[in-house]
């Protein structure tokens, strides 16, 4: 049996998907800058950074490359176009933390998983952005 669409119905259908995309595009961004964020403390070093780095086992000196990869990826990630690839990219940075955190032992809920808690709002912003991704990943026909 076939719907037929009338202007409302498509005014309203189109309304909703720019208010997803719009919502996903504000949590790409809170993602984004708290990346951004992360990657400059990695770049500049001050001592916060100096005491997290040592306590995870890792020279300091690692913290710049850490910085480098994470700048590479949001950078890709911030890009419409390449926006999945930098998502894989960064998904695959915050399994090192999660990796990182659990090797040290440090708090579950607060440490350890904070990378799983950001991994996972990265990609719901980004299927908010670009719905076709469900597809691809068998989660919608």
């Amino acid at each position: 049996m076939a719907v037929l669409s009338t202007p409302d119905t498509d005014a309203q259908g189109h309304a909703d998907k720019s208010l997803r995309r719009k919502i996903g595009i504000g949590i790409s961004g809170l993602v984004g800058a708290f990346l951004v964020f992360d990657a400059f403390g990695k770049f500049t070093l001050p001592q916060q950074v100096k005491d997290g780095t040592a306590a995870l086992g890792f020279p300091t000196g690692q913290a710049l490359v850490m910085g480098i990869v994470l700048a590479a990826c949001v950078v890709v990630y911030i890009v419409p176009r390449t926006a999945v690839l930098g998502a894989v990219g960064i998904t695959a940075y915050l399994g090192g933390a999660v990796t990182a955190n659990m090797r040290v032992e440090a708090p579950l809920f607060s440490h350890t998983l904070f990378a799983v808690y950001l991994g996972v709002l990265m990609w719901i912003g980004l299927v908010l952005r670009r719905p076709e991704l469900l597809r691809v990943a068998g989660l919608r026909r």
